[in-house]
This record gives C-alpha cells, sequence and structure tokens, in this order.
C-alpha cells in the first residue's frame, strides 16, 4: 500500500509533467505562428496580350528567365495532371502527407538507397522558395515545417498556382504558361491531355526536354501518366492511345512578336514584369504587320527602312493595331541598324501638310469661310516667305474644298494668315496636339505647312476625333472628340473633353477629304457601289524625310507614317506613292464596304450660295443654288465678287461722265480681283472679264482696280537677291497683272524706268540691298506701287 504522503507526490509529479507537456505544446504553437510565410520573389516576364487574352509577344524577366505571372485562373487539365504525377492526396493533406513519408521511409530502406521523397506540391513549393538548399534530413524537416505554415496562410488553389508559376520546365524556361508557348506555342489553357502530361512530368526532369536527350525517358513518364489518368477517369481508353500517339515537342519554339515597340513601351513602364493587356486585337495585329513588312521589303530597295501604322475604332476609341516600325530588324549592306528600335507611333515627326485639314475645319467653324468658297491660289510673299504649290503651278481662285484636297500649300497659308496663326495654334491643342514645343509666333505660317512635329498617335487621334465629332447627335452632352492621352489598356478611358469644333464643321470637312485623290485602282471607288467611303490627307515633310497618310471610315481610323527613324530624307518620299497604298490596304482588311458619314442634320442648314464664288449669295448674284452649309457658315460674309457694272446697249462699259443715266443699264457680273483673275483665265474659259471702257469715256476715267502687281504682293515685303552657282547675283522676276491684255506697262524702280512688256508682265531686275518702290504705269495713265526691301544675302 502507498501512502497517502507518496501519492500525493506522483500526482504532483504527473500534473508538473502535462503542465510542462501543454506549455510545451503552447509554444510550439506559438513558434510555429511565429514561422515565416515563404515568399517567392523572381521577377516576372512582360507579358503583352492582346483584348481577348491572346498573347501578342513577351520580354524575359529580370534574371533573362521566360517566367510569366501566376494565372488568375488555375489551368484545368494541367492542374489535374499535375497533382495525379506528383501529389494525388494534395487537397486532403495540411502541407505533409504522412502516408507518403511512411511509403517513401518503407521504398528507400527496402532499396538501402532514397528513391522516394515524399515531398508534397506544398513542400516543393516551400523548396523553390529556399533556393540552393541542399537536400538533407534537416532540410527536409524545415521543409515540413514551413509547408504547414504555408497551408495555414493561404488556399490550396493558391499554392497550387504558385508551383505552376515558378516549377522549373527546362532550360530559361519557368512556370506552366511560359513552357505552354515555349513547347506547343499555345496558351496552357488550350493544351491537349499529351501536352499536359508531358509539362506535368517535366518539373522533376527538366533536362528530359531537351532535344535528342533523355526523349525516351520523358516518353515514359509522359505515357506512364497519360495511364494514371485514364484510370482517375479523366477520358477513356481511346483517348489514352490517341494521346500517346502524339509527339513529343521539339526545340522551343519562338513566342509571338506581333508589337514589339509597343511591348518595349509596357516592359519600361512595368519593370516588374506582369501581365499587360491592350486593346489590340491579334488577327487585326497580325494582317496589319504582314501588310506593312511586304510594304517595307519594297521600300528598303529605296533605302527606306521604317514604316509604321496605327489603326483605331471609332467607336469605342480603342486601338486595335499598333506597328511602331515594321523596319524593325532592318540593316544596311554594313550590318547597321536602322532606327528599327525607334517606335515612330510616339516619335514626333515633322507634319507636312496633314494638318491643313483643321484650319479648314476652324474657319468654317468661325464662320469665316464656306465650303465652296473661292479662295485664291496666286504668287504670294508673306514676311519674305513665298510658298509655293507642290505642281510649282497657280489656279487664280478655287474652292476651298478643292484646295483642301488637292492640298495647295499657297492657299493654305493665305487663309492660315488670315485665320491667324495664334488661333490656329489654339484650335491645334484643343483637338489634342500635345508636341507644340514653340510659341505660335515662332512657327508662323509654316505651321500648317510641316513647320511643326506631331506623333502618329497623336495625329490619327486627330482625324478620329474629326469623325466622331461629326457623328455627334442632339442632346449628347459631351463630346465624342478624343482626347490624345488614350491608354492602350482594356479599359476604355473615360472622354469628356468638348470638342472644339462644330459637327457641322467637321462633317462638311470630311466631305472635302472625300475628294482627295486616291492611288491607283482605289481611284475610281466612286464607280463601284461598294466603294469605300473614307476621308483622307497625305503630307509630305520638307526634303522628303517624313511622308503621311492619315484617314478614317465611318468605323475606323487609320495612320501611317513612311521614312527613316534617322531624319534621312529620300528622292521621291511622298505620301501619296509611299503611305498612301499602304493606308488603302489597311482600311481593306474591315467590312466597311456601303457604310457612309452621317449627316448631322441638327447642325446643317440649307442656304443660298452663289453659283460663281460659293460664298453665301449677295444682292447682285444671279446665278444662285441651294446647299447645305454649317450652322456657322451662315455668317460668313456674302460674295463681294458678284457686282453691278454700267453697261450701254452694246454691252460696252461705261459711267455717268460719258453716258446719260437713263440709257445705263446695271448689269450683274461676276469679276474676280486682277491677280486672281489672270490665273483664273488661264484654267476657266467660261470665265467672262469685264467689259472695257467705250472708247468715249477712257479719256474721262479709270477702271479702279485694273492694274495691281502680283509679286511682291504685298507693301514692306523683305526680298533677297538669288546667288548664281558662280557666286554672282542672279536677278528677281517682278510681276503685274492687268485686265486688259492690250497696249504694255511701263516699269520704274525709285522713279528710274527700267523696261516695257506685252503680254505676259515679268521684268528680271537686280536691285541693291536696301528700300526701294516698283511703280508699273498702263498706256492709259493707270499705275500701281509696291515698297520693298531687298536684305543683305548671308
Amino acid at each position: 500500500m502507498v501512502e497517502p504522503t507518496s501519492r500525493g507526490r506522483v500526482h504532483r509529479r504527473w500534473r508538473l509533467v502535462a503542465v510542462s507537456f501543454a506549455a510545451l505544446v503552447a509554444v510550439a504553437v506559438a513558434l510555429f505562428w511565429k514561422l515565416p510565410v515563404v515568399r517567392i520573389d523572381d521577377p516576372f516576364s512582360t507579358v503583352l496580350l492582346d483584348r481577348d487574352g491572346e498573347l501578342l509577344g513577351a520580354r524575359t524577366a529580370a534574371d533573362e528567365q521566360w517566367r510569366f505571372p501566376p494565372l488568375d485562373r488555375l489551368p484545368e487539365r494541367l492542374s489535374q495532371a499535375l497533382v495525379v504525377a506528383e501529389d494525388h492526396r494534395f487537397w486532403q493533406h495540411p502541407g505533409v502527407d504522412p502516408l507518403a513519408v511512411l511509403r517513401a521511409a518503407r521504398q528507400n530502406v527496402s532499396n538501402r538507397r532514397v528513391v522516394s521523397g515524399a515531398s508534397t506540391l506544398t513542400m516543393q513549393v516551400v523548396r523553390l522558395a529556399r533556393k540552393g538548399q541542399s537536400r538533407t534530413i534537416g532540410e527536409k524537416l524545415v521543409e515540413s515545417l514551413l509547408a504547414l505554415r504555408l497551408e495555414r496562410a493561404l488556399t490550396k488553389e493558391q499554392i497550387l498556382g504558385l508551383y505552376l508559376a515558378h516549377a522549373p520546365f527546362g532550360g530559361n524556361t519557368v512556370g506552366a504558361a511560359a513552357a505552354a508557348w515555349r513547347y506547343f506555342g499555345r496558351d496552357v489553357n488550350r493544351l491537349t491531355w499529351a501536352e499536359v502530361a508531358t509539362l506535368a512530368v517535366l518539373p522533376n526532369n527538366p533536362a528530359n526536354i531537351h532535344p535528342g536527350r533523355n526523349r525516351a525517358a520523358l516518353r515514359e513518364r509522359r505515357d506512364r501518366l497519360l495511364d494514371a489518368l485514364r484510370d482517375a477517369g479523366l477520358f477513356g481508353e481511346e483517348d489514352c492511345r490517341l494521346a500517346k500517339a502524339e509527339p513529343l515537342p521539339g526545340a522551343p519554339l519562338p513566342l509571338p512578336a506581333l508589337a514589339s515597340h509597343l511591348l518595349d513601351r509596357a516592359q519600361r513602364g512595368h519593370p516588374k514584369g506582369g501581365w499587360i493587356r491592350t486593346t489590340l486585337a491579334a488577327p487585326t495585329q497580325r494582317r496589319a504587320t504582314e501588310i506593312l513588312t511586304r510594304h517595307h521589303g519594297r521600300l528598303i530597295e529605296r533605302e527606306i527602312y521604317g514604316v509604321a501604322a496605327l489603326v483605331l475604332e471609332l467607336e469605342t476609341g480603342r486601338a486595335v493595331a499598333y506597328i511602331g516600325n515594321a523596319g524593325r530588324g532592318g540593316r544596311d549592306e554594313r550590318g547597321v541598324g536602322q532606327g528599327e528600335h525607334v517606335d515612330i507611333v510616339q516619335a514626333p515627326r515633322s507634319t507636312g501638310s496633314v494638318l491643313k485639314p483643321f484650319l479648314h475645319a476652324a474657319m468654317l467653324d468661325a464662320g469665316e469661310l464656306t465650303p465652296e468658297q473661292l479662295v485664291p491660289d496666286i504668287p504670294t510673299s508673306l514676311g519674305g516667305y513665298m510658298p509655293k504649290n507642290f505642281r510649282r503651278t497657280f489656279s487664280g481662285a478655287v474652292p476651298a474644298s478643292a484646295a483642301l484636297a488637292r492640298s495647295l500649300n499657297v492657299s493654305a497659308t493665305r487663309l492660315l494668315s488670315r485665320f491667324g496663326v495664334d488661333r490656329f495654334y489654339e484650335t491645334l491643342r484643343a483637338v489634342g496636339m500635345t508636341t507644340l514645343s514653340r510659341s505660335a509666333s515662332d512657327y508662323g505660317t509654316s505651321l500648317v505647312l510641316g513647320g511643326a512635329e506631331g506623333s502618329l498617335w497623336e495625329l490619327t487621334a486627330m482625324y478620329a476625333g474629326l469623325a466622331r465629332t461629326a457623328a455627334l447627335r442632339p442632346g449628347d452632352m459631351a463630346s465624342r472628340f478624343f482626347p490624345a492621352t488614350w491608354e492602350l489598356t482594356a479599359t476604355p478611358v473615360s472622354v469628356t473633353q468638348s470638342s472644339p469644333l462644330s459637327p457641322g464643321a467637321s462633317w462638311t470637312t470630311l466631305q472635302a477629304l472625300l475628294e482627295v485623290e486616291r492611288p491607283g485602282a482605289e481611284s475610281a471607288w466612286r464607280e463601284f457601289g461598294s466603294g469605300r467611303t473614307i476621308a483622307w490627307k497625305t503630307g509630305t515633310s520638307h526634303g522628303f524625310r517624313d511622308a503621311w497618310a492619315i484617314g478614317v471610315s465611318p468605323r475606323h481610323a487609320v495612320g501611317v507614317w513612311v521614312g527613316n527613324a534617322d531624319g534621312a530624307g529620300r528622292p521621291g518620299l511622298m505620301g501619296f506613292t509611299a503611305a498612301a497604298p499602304i493606308l488603302f490596304e489597311l482600311f481593306n482588311m474591315f467590312d466597311d464596304r456601303g457604310a457612309r458619314f452621317a449627316q448631322p442634320s441638327f447642325d446643317l442648314e440649307r442656304a443660298a450660295i452663289c453659283g460663281h464664288s460659293g460664298m453665301r449669295a449677295g444682292p447682285n448674284c444671279v446665278h444662285v443654288r441651294h446647299g447645305l452649309l454649317p450652322r456657322s457658315s451662315l455668317s460668313s460674309p456674302a460674295c463681294p465678287y458678284c457686282k453691278l457694272l454700267p453697261l450701254d446697249a452694246d454691252g460696252r462699259l461705261v459711267h455717268g461722265d460719258c453716258e446719260s443715266v437713263s440709257r445705263i443699264r446695271p448689269t450683274p457680273w461676276f469679276i474676280l480681283p486682277p491677280t486672281m483673275e489672270t490665273y483664273y483665265r488661264a484654267r476657266h474659259p467660261e470665265y467672262r472679264p469685264a467689259p472695257t471702257l467705250r472708247p468715249d469715256c477712257v479719256a474721262r476715267a479709270q477702271r479702279p482696280g485694273a492694274l495691281s502687281i502680283v509679286y511682291p504682293s504685298e507693301d514692306g515685303s523683305q526680298l533677297y537677291v538669288p546667288v548664281e552657282l558662280d557666286g554672282r547675283h542672279g536677278q528677281i522676276i517682278f510681276e503685274a497683272a492687268r485686265r486688259d491684255p492690250r497696249g504694255g506697262l511701263y516699269w520704274h524702280l525709285d522713279g528710274d524706268y527700267v523696261g516695257t512688256t506685252k503680254g505676259t508682265h515679268q521684268m528680271a531686275l537686280t536691285p541693291a540691298p536696301g528700300e526701294h518702290v516698283l511703280t508699273v504705269v498702263s498706256g492709259d495713265g493707270e499705275s500701281a506701287d509696291r515698297r520693298f526691301i531687298i536684305l543683305e544675302s548671308e
């Protein structure tokens, strides 16, 4: 019998043991929760996707590994195959599989070597996080504890996702997503059972993937897994047989490279990598790339190495194709790169003539122009600058819409001078042009002729904005005009910026751009009922350095640039011949036939228009038609060219001093100013000059405005005397115009007679530097003066 004192001591001892054990358990639990949750901080590849998730391209991670970011959703087939292959009780165990440990111990003892490690997928994730650790029993215990801790912190799906993102798959390919593209050229969710079985057995033997090395072992492991998947009821016997017949992957495949420059831009913006979903459409991007690559092969024969294009959807405002430079990879005969890495879509380049439509629209919107209004196309000097048309000819007077369609530099410069450079500068900024780096005065009138620089990104957006503004309807509170700050993300940017242009002015401008001459077979587009409605414009920069073609259909906007990234010019590099064919081929990618620009009827109004001048009909206009004008143009000036001339019964010009008032017949007559008339008559034989004065009236009166000096075109013009190749001073060609072709003109410089002209009134002179006065006198005594300054030649 144990005495009471002894029993008490025993009880106290057991209580102490129990308390100590409980304390140890508590400490162990506390320490367990203090264990860190392993993290894998490896960098990821930058992966570019289209709007539907299709791969456009990728770059290796910072450590030169192809490691795609974790997937948002586990690939079902690969997850099933991986669990069957590596850890078939993964969804049940707490991170360590006791049954697998016992099995591994039994196998290792019976084989007297390590043949099984009993590592679960969770433990393998821990091992991936603890890089470079030796495989010892102690390390295995650490992995087991950390695996248990990881299971408490993450869901099973998250753990499996970590494994799929970081497991090795041979070479520098890490993660299942990258491996699927590298070995099979497809997204991991689109793999066959044979392909997922191949990937599932690779992480433990990644070297087996190399062609010619251990291929038999790889096939054996894959087929054994296919049998296990069949036994698990995931597919039937026939499917298993067909899966085993599939070949093993060969050498790693190149990844798609459909938007290299955009991928470069994404990588700079996301240095740690990630999935970058864009608004691009892979099929459109692929076709556009093929088109540009084919044209690039033709252009390099002319030493033109760069081609860029941008395609936008008008309805959504999203970019669907972005080719920064199809010349990527181009080399000259010395192997030197030709600027192929420059993303031209974002690079500011000389705009050529592509800004002219916005001047046209702005003047319509301001009520300072009508669509068919005659505008001057005559020799012009503005502050010493003489704009020239491409064909070096003059038409005298041209309808504003035709001047835009024909891209007449002289007319555009004169219109800009009238509208004001400052106002046009602010209009361009309002429609989204951010590349105007200088003041308006620095640009001057060259602003509309290529003196400014713009990017393909912004210029195409501006044309898209013009089309979207034209499509506005009553009640649209916010304009659908695009600012040029779009993002190439799948989520469209909220657009609330008001359009600086009216729908009527925008629509009328598009109608003018429909008349731009098209290249090749496209020139006959109106003859086909299914012809494409494309309002477009070309541009060519000074020195043939940049060729542009930008256009809009009712559904898309397309911009094309052709040239050399280093700015080297090439003879004949012009928008019409180099960029326009590409533009129309890109438009042919879409089924836009039959679509038309809808009239914004609420912002258009029928008005009486002079049939001669295209301006609002005035009281003396006889040939009047009715047509649509933007509401803003209703306040434009009435026609000043239709005047009442005092004629006698024989149709001769008279006045009150030589004919009785009762016999004078006021007759409406369309009369252009002398300089405009001189050039206009050469192209318009139907033009009827004003009648000449009846002989008995000549001595008593002169016809006002019948004589004018064409060049210099304005007082105060600053001119240079040209220097010939031999260094001698050349001559300046002065020019005058007179309605009455009969008789000669007598020329005087600073009061000294210098010569007489008949028919064509041009006089070649070499004035000395300084101020001068040119005087021209007709035989009947009419005269005209022009003051000008000759500058010292540099």
